[in-house]
């Protein structure tokens, strides 16, 4: 590997690792105790992840997370594919999304946990109602880019409307639904944790909240770095899945989001 390429790969950990240090730097030159230094955020970290309690809550938001993503995406691509070539469901839908869309979740929670209580359900739907929407809206756009002559062909060869959406449609709008899946990974870890801020049960976002109210900020950002490292490991984790299953389509110049 040259020497331009090893840049290039190591180019996120070296803006990790700048970030750190204007971080230092800011917090002794401020001097409070409510802005710990990097190195006292570190610090905290093995004492969260060695602890049963904080490791229970940080898998608790980690399966909540992975259940609304994984509804969300059984709902949203079948509709988003069906939007792209009906027009009648795209009419009936899109006032739906253009009133849902601009909605913060988190401001639905208060009326979903009157609904459903403050447990795992209410959580979950919140996840899944902020993971939904940009899924859809990306199987929408794969789908309608679909030729029509392929569809033509596929009519011809004597595939049925419900055969030619899966095996024409389906293939080919992949590599703009799983750019839709990304976006939703990143939207369940944000929108779990503010979930979590609200509704004050269990999971990430109650270590984070209570540390605050016990004035422990290094605990406080220890957490901040916690739920930053699982954004990067999953992203990189669905970046290389991604790559696996629509490594036939044409890359492109997208903004780097991962160390992948």
């Amino acid at each position: 590997m040259t020497v331009r390429g090893v840049l290039k790969t190591l180019s996120p950990l070296f803006a990790c690792i700048g970030l750190l240090c204007v971080w230092q730097i800011a917090s002794l030159r401020l001097d409070t105790e409510s802005f710990p230094t990097a190195l006292e955020s570190i610090k905290a970290i093995p004492s969260i992840l060695g602890d049963k309690g904080s490791l229970l809550n940080i898998l608790d938001s980690i399966r909540r997370m992975a259940i609304g993503l994984v509804l969300a995406v059984m709902f949203a691509i079948p509709l988003g594919l069906l939007m792209g070539r009906i027009k009648a469901v795209a009419a009936f839908f899109n006032p739906l999304m253009m009133i849902i869309y601009p909605v913060p979740k988190a401001a639905l929670m208060p009326i979903i946990m009157l609904w459903m209580g403050v447990g795992d359900v209410s959580k979950i739907l919140v996840i899944f109602l902020g993971v939904s929407l940009p899924i859809i809206y990306h199987a929408f756009q794969g789908s309608k880019a679909v030729e029509e002559k392929m569809l033509w062909s596929g009519a011809a060869m004597g595939m049925s409307a419900p055969m030619r959406m899966l095996r024409i449609v389906l293939p080919a709008a992949l590599p703009e639904i799983l750019t839709g899946c990304r976006t939703g990974l990143v939207l369940a870890l944000i929108t779990m944790i503010t979930s979590e801020m609200i509704a004050r049960q269990s999971g990430a976002g109650n270590i984070l909240f209570n540390s605050l109210d016990m004035a422990q900020y290094d605990t406080v950002f220890a957490m901040i770095l916690i739920i930053g490292a699982m954004g990067i490991v999953f992203d990189a984790a669905f970046e290389k899945l991604r790559l696996s299953l629509v490594r036939w389509s044409q890359p492109r110049d997208d903004m780097p989001l991962s160390f992948t």
